[in-house]
């Protein structure tokens, strides 16, 4: 069974994002920030990441561009999930190496294609 790794700091877009994937028959893995991803990347390797822009400590465009940059990391598909939806948000995000760009709300079809088409990929 495939694994996702949601970072967020709200708790309800967790939930909900967290439950559309557990529907879709994935395991979930959750951090609050992107301390607590990164640390949770070094002992465990999810196939998809769903990533938050506005976390805590650092933004998900930097969390991004560490996960992209690191050898043991890098070919783990990342999407960012934000409610930073304009077209330069979604710019910048594939800038920093995401592998796709949906806005918040997400639509919850579209949101476990997306993971489900990156991890098969």
């Amino acid at each position: 069974m495939s694994t996702a790794l949601i970072v967020d700091d709200c708790l309800t877009d967790m939930q909900v994002l967290s439950r559309c994937l557990q529907q879709g028959g994935l395991n979930v893995l959750t951090a609050n920030s992107g301390e607590e991803a990164l640390a949770k990347l070094s002992t465990q390797k999810p196939d998809v990441i769903v990533l938050d822009i506005v976390l805590p400590d650092a933004s998900g465009f930097d969390v991004c561009r560490e996960i992209k940059g690191t050898v043991e990391t890098r070919n783990i598909p990342v999407i960012i999930c934000s409610t930073k939806g304009g077209e330069m948000d979604k710019f910048w995000g594939m800038k920093q190496g995401a592998d796709a760009y949906l806005a918040k709300p997400v639509d919850q079809e579209e949101f476990v294609r997306t993971v489900k088409g990156l991890i098969k990929s």
